[in-house]
């Protein structure tokens, strides 16, 4: 059934995962119901997320069929309330994580896309918990990265303290808005993108970065703290090698190929390597009232909703310069 023809009544369009390693299918179902402490949103527009593409991939588990998505920008049926909805859908609220302020790490935790459908649809559930405001003045599509190339991307940079000299490794969604994020805290960004990946170079200096290069060169002068967003391993004693002594290299990807073996040389020196999980609730509060005082400016590449499957082909291959986001 064709995705672009208009739904019957009670219906609505999607684009849903069957299986690991096939392409999304256009379907047309019944508009999901909102359940007790639940929103039923319209979706407005949905960010495309690396996460999606590994959830695709197989690469990570995931429930099929299933509908992808996970940076949902959705007014409340009925109303004009926009909010969104990020990653973490759901917590227990009652294990040693949840109580401690970490509920990213909670073991019964769902996940939006993953294990409840997403926003590769015309019309979404949420758990009004777990929703967050949108800021006035962002309009749909660029509020959409804010929700998880944002959130994760702020979550990772905290975990670099105070470090001047920031080294963002792949320059895609979530490192062109922690860019700004850092350059206006004062920090000093150093852009490593994949080999001749010219726009993405010229993006990051546009964005502040004062050098953009390839992700195997040396930059000008050792780095503080690095973060890696490419899901690369082979990238980790890169950043290494990268680091003043003393300095931290963030792993900011939920999935990553093997990191190989490197000296033990490149650790020492009190050097720090550690990984980002998820997001909390109070990640997202802080990340969307900060984003208009800096203001985060988001660039996008809007594609309706039946040309989601090529919207991660895109991503795949590094031609999204910024962000993707379906336009349902």
């Amino acid at each position: 059934m064709s995705a672009a023809r208009p739904p019957g009544p009670g219906t609505m369009r999607a684009m849903v995962l069957e299986g690991p390693g096939r392409p999304l299918v256009p379907v047309e179902r019944p508009i999901p119901r909102a359940g007790p402490g639940q929103l039923l949103l319209r979706v407005r527009a949905c960010g495309v997320c690396r996460t999606d593409l590994h959830l695709l991939d197989g690469e990570l588990d995931v429930p099929a069929p299933r509908v992808l998505g996970h940076q949902i920008v959705g007014v409340v049926a009925g109303g004009d309330r926009r909010v969104g909805v990020p990653w973490l859908g759901w917590t227990c609220g009652e294990c040693a994580y949840c109580a401690s302020g970490r509920e990213n790490l909670c073991e019964r935790a769902r996940f939006t896309g993953r294990d409840v459908d997403g926003g590769f649809a015309e019309y979404a559930v949420a758990d009004e918990r777990f929703c967050l405001p949108i800021p006035d003045g962002y309009p749909d599509l660029q509020a959409a990265p804010l929700l998880c190339a944002g959130l994760i991307g702020y979550r990772a940079l905290r975990m670099c303290g105070d470090a001047g000299r920031l080294g963002l490794y792949g320059f895609g969604a979530a490192a062109h808005i922690i860019c700004q994020v850092a350059v206006w805290q004062g920090r000093r960004v150093f852009a490593f993108t994949r080999d001749g990946d010219g726009a993405a170079q010229a993006l990051a200096r546009e964005l502040g970065a004062e050098w953009a290069g390839a992700s195997e060169s040396a930059p000008p002068e050792p780095l503080d703290a690095a973060i890696i967003f490419a899901p690369a391993g082979a990238l980790v004693p890169t950043a290494l090698r990268a680091l003043a002594p003393g300095g931290s290299v963030v792993c900011a990807g939920i999935h990553m190929s093997d990191v190989p073996s490197f000296p033990y040389e490149l650790l020492w020196g009190e050097r720090h390597l550690r990984s980002v999980a998820n997001l909390t609730r109070a990640d997202g509060r802080d990340f969307l009232e900060l984003a208009p005082c800096v203001p985060v400016r988001t660039h996008v590449t809007p594609y309706p909703l039946e040309r989601a499957g090529e919207a991660l082909e895109d991503l795949r291959r590094g031609r999204v310069v910024g962000a993707a986001v379906v336009e349902p």
